[in-house]
């Protein structure tokens, strides 16, 4: 009965607030709307409507995919000092961390099944009616991974805020172990990802050793930016106490994060280009265009441009330091590195064919609608999420007394 009134009142939590959060909610919806009329069209008419082919097979859904499961492993970043190292300025936040860890999976997710052309077949993998292929393919793998870590960033929070709901401190007992598991699976959900690349041994874009600490490095730069920017947010309309001390500590985690990242891709570009051979000709045509093809160029040296200024406004103290250019540097990180990870890896990684062909890709305007709403269905995740976890971590939804309840 408990778990009722709890559910019961993280919905009334959700459902309440002024005309600004209902007005957030309903321009979100909106969008999620627009995404599903594009997606009911993809439905209708099949994959032909996107810019995607027999030579180019991922496009922008994956590029988005490959983002957004960085974004949900950085949420261990918030994890491991509030329950390893008990930092009590991050335990008072790790909760909205752990929600945006449940949007970013949930819309990681949704961007897989987008890309499925026959997305009614999934039963074709399930266990027993179907054949799941464990452990020998990637894809299985990944499922494994992402849905595990959902059900850790769903549990443990609801533990946490079911204890405080009841006025009572969570028994550390009882959730370390579940802190420890999860954060292990932080990882492995970007390195099996990781693995989904490289793995292609006819792709020598993706065919690195270096891949999955690229991967792990621009998570730990863009998912802080993203935090820092929904705990800023959270702070000054949800009325969040987020001290200062967490801003710096993410701020300081996404600069030396950021600043490995680029030094990854200096790396890459050296190995590719010192000694050119045929295998760099995908990193050739991403940054200098090849055989007059080069639709990608305007993508990358943007997201260059991007991550290598906010990396000089990061790594000055006092230009971290000042909020505005904080935020501002959050900005570029978070767009510099999804396009890197995104459009800056998936794409090219197809051009040109292993028979040399060069077959170019561009997102149509059904893509973008239908990533756009996928987005905005993270947004809503964890708008609502982060709502019922304000009005427990404050106080406002509490449990009542059983006297109390009789007498309501």
């Amino acid at each position: 009965m408990n778990l009722v009134r709890f559910g019961l009142d993280g919905l009334r939590a959700m459902a309440s607030g002024g005309a600004a959060y209902w007005r957030w909610l309903g321009a979100l919806a909106a969008v999620v709307a627009a995404g599903l009329f594009a997606y009911a069209g993809q439905l209708q008419q099949g994959m032909v409507v996107t810019g995607m082919s027999d030579q180019v097979s991922w496009g922008f859904y994956i590029a988005n995919f490959a983002f957004l499961v960085g974004i949900a492993a950085a949420a261990v970043l918030l994890v491991i000092p509030a329950y390893l190292f008990h930092r009590g300025d991050v335990k008072q936040v790790v909760i909205f961390g752990e929600a945006l860890a449940v949007a970013a999976v949930v819309a990681a997710m949704l961007f897989v099944t987008v890309d499925i052309g026959r997305p009614e077949r999934i039963w074709h993998m399930l266990p027993v009616v179907g054949r799941f292929n464990w452990p020998l393919s990637m894809l299985a793998w990944d499922v494994v991974v992402l849905v595990g870590y959902l059900l850790l960033n769903l549990g443990l929070p609801a533990y946490v805020l079911h204890a405080r709901w009841r006025g009572e401190e969570p028994v550390t007992a009882r959730y370390f172990p579940v802190v420890i598991v999860a954060i292990f699976w932080a990882v492995s959900i970007h390195t099996v990802t990781a693995f989904l690349f490289s793995a292609n041994a006819g792709r020598p874009l993706w065919h690195s050793a270096l891949l999955a600490p690229r991967f792990i490095a621009s998570a730990f730069a863009s998912g802080p930016a993203l935090i820092i920017v929904a705990l800023l947010a959270l702070r000054r309309w949800g009325g969040l106490a987020v001290k200062q001390t967490v801003i710096d500590l993410l701020a300081v985690v996404m600069t030396v994060a950021l600043q490995i990242s680029l030094f990854f891709v200096g790396v890459e570009l050296f190995t590719d280009f010192y000694n050119e051979t045929t295998h760099a000709a995908s990193m050739r045509y991403l940054f200098f265009g090849l055989a007059g093809a080069g639709k990608l160029q305007p993508w990358i040296w943007t997201a260059l441009a991007l991550n290598v200024v906010a990396v000089v406004i990061l790594s000055i103290h006092p230009l971290r330091r000042t909020p505005r250019l904080l935020v501002l540097a959050c900005g570029l990180v978070f767009l510099g590195i999804w396009i890197e990870k995104g459009m800056g890896l998936v794409v090219p990684g197809y051009i040109p064919t292993p028979l040399g062909e060069i077959f170019e890709y561009a997102p149509t305007w059904r893509e973008w609608l239908v990533s756009a709403g996928i987005w905005a269905c993270g947004a809503l995740v964890f708008t609502l999420l982060a709502k019922a976890a304000l009005a427990i971590e404050t106080g406002r939804a509490r449990a009542r007394p059983a006297a109390d309840l009789k007498a309501s």
